[in-house]
């Protein structure tokens, strides 16, 4: 069977269809980047916002009338939230909790036949499968905390943790291929272990002792969730010195009605430590923009905390009413306008905060993890602590999936990227 996978939303989806082309190829299958020629089509679908909603749907229904011939299995948080709607004129959906079986699953009720050998077309997209230079790897599903906008916590179900000699073998076996760089991700990542008697510490730690990949990256972390044992791991510097910490909001009073368990002094507090501990760290960061109720004092709370903050970059949501959730039926809804005019005022400060961390490396040397090029023969990739550089020289020599001391001199037009040397 020719396979074709495609996703939206968080890095978990990434990873899970990574995962799930890595057994379709065991099960003799084939995966293609064309869904127009595939025999099966699978589709992870997300619901964290309206708009991902929307998008799904949109999939969904791209993959019916593009390849109406193929099978078409359809997953992810939308699929489970709302099943009825999601499972017109498919042939099998896969919940959440069953994720993990999608491939067995879908073998077994769609009648699955495989070739003979195993293969993979030679152009199948990179991004659904392990890339050469980076994979993503699901640790964690599920969420035990309740926050009042989420309805991931809804579609994903109570947190359970994948068992770490399983862990550390995957990593293993793909620093046997070549890959460069792990990212651990989950729904609640700073939980794992919770159900296994184990926790995130120690995971890396022994991601860290038992192999050799060069490069360790974690996913999302809830603000809350570290302690001090946590920066002890950085000592080894393979673990990468980039945090994504979701903030949600700069006022404490919309942080209470979010149902967040850390306010601004308790982030400030751990942006202080991690920052002292960590070095050249960047911090990322997640903002919801028109929570019902905020109001524009509450709004310039957060402009303002966020501004002191200083992120390297800030993912913008707007906020969108979720059924099921808390937040859905609170009063005081934001209209759209002021949802607009906020996320531009966001938006702009969020690119002069980029702006900012960049230039604050120019001059530096820093390994790039090389990964792609363009079709005049410029190279780029990511710094450890996930700043994208590009080398404007073209370059005969292949350099993809090689870590390279870069000397960092400028910045590109938009301010968005760093421009470098090869040392």
């Amino acid at each position: 069977m020719r396979v074709h996978l495609q996703t939206l939303g968080c890095r978990l989806n990434e990873a899970e269809l990574a995962g799930w082309s890595e057994q379709f190829r065991a099960n003799g299958h084939r995966l293609v980047a064309d869904a127009d020629s595939a025999d099966l089509v699978v589709v992870n679908t997300c619901a964290v916002t309206q708009e991902a909603v929307r998008k799904s749907r949109k999939l969904i229904r791209r993959a019916q009338n593009r390849n109406p011939g193929a099978k078409l299995v359809v997953s992810g948080c939308y699929a489970s939230l709302d099943a009825d709607a999601a499972s017109l004129g498919i042939d099998l959906l896969v919940p959440n909790q069953d994720k993990d079986q999608l491939v067995s699953i879908a073998c077994e009720r769609l009648d699955l036949h495989a070739m003979p050998e195993a293969a993979t077309a030679p152009d199948a997209q990179q991004r659904l499968a392990h890339s050469r230079q980076r994979a993503f790897i699901k640790v964690q599903d599920g969420c035990r905390y309740r926050c009042s906008f989420c309805v991931v916590t809804l579609a994903r179900g109570e947190e359970r943790s994948r068992p770490v000699d399983e862990i550390v073998a995957e990593v293993q076996r793909l620093q046997a291929r070549g890959v460069q760089e792990v990212v651990l991700a989950g729904v609640h990542l700073g939980g794992y272990g919770s159900d296994l008697d184990s926790s995130l510490p120690q995971l890396v730690a022994r991601v860290l002792a038992e192999t050799e990949i060069p490069r360790l990256r974690l996913g999302s972390l809830e603000p809350w969730e570290l302690n001090p044992e946590f920066w002890e791991l950085f000592a080894d510097p393979r673990l990468l010195p980039h945090l994504h910490l979701p903030l949600q909001s700069g006022s404490d009073s919309v942080l209470r009605r979010m149902s967040r368990r850390c306010r601004k002094a308790d982030f400030a507090a751990l942006v202080e430590q991690a920052r002292a501990r960590v070095p050249d760290l960047n911090l990322t960061t997640d903002i919801i923009v028109g929570f019902p109720g905020e109001s524009a004092t509450e709004w310039g709370h957060t402009l303002t905390f966020v501004e002191a903050i200083g992120f390297g970059h800030i993912h913008i949501f707007t906020y969108s009413p979720r059924p099921g959730t808390k937040a859905a039926g609170l009063p005081d809804q934001i209209d759209a306008e002021t949802k607009r005019k906020r996320s531009r005022q966001l938006h702009q400060l969020s690119q002069e905060m980029k702006r900012a961390t960049l230039e604050a490396y120019l001059g530096r040397a820093f390994p790039v993890l090389i990964e792609d090029s363009d079709h005049q023969g410029h190279w780029g990739g990511y710094t450890p602590n996930f700043l994208r550089v590009t080398l404007p020289e073209a370059t005969e020599s292949p350099l993809g999936n090689r870590i390279r001391d870069v000397q960092l001199e400028t910045l590109d037009a938009g301010g968005e990227t760093l421009r470098g040397r090869l040392l």
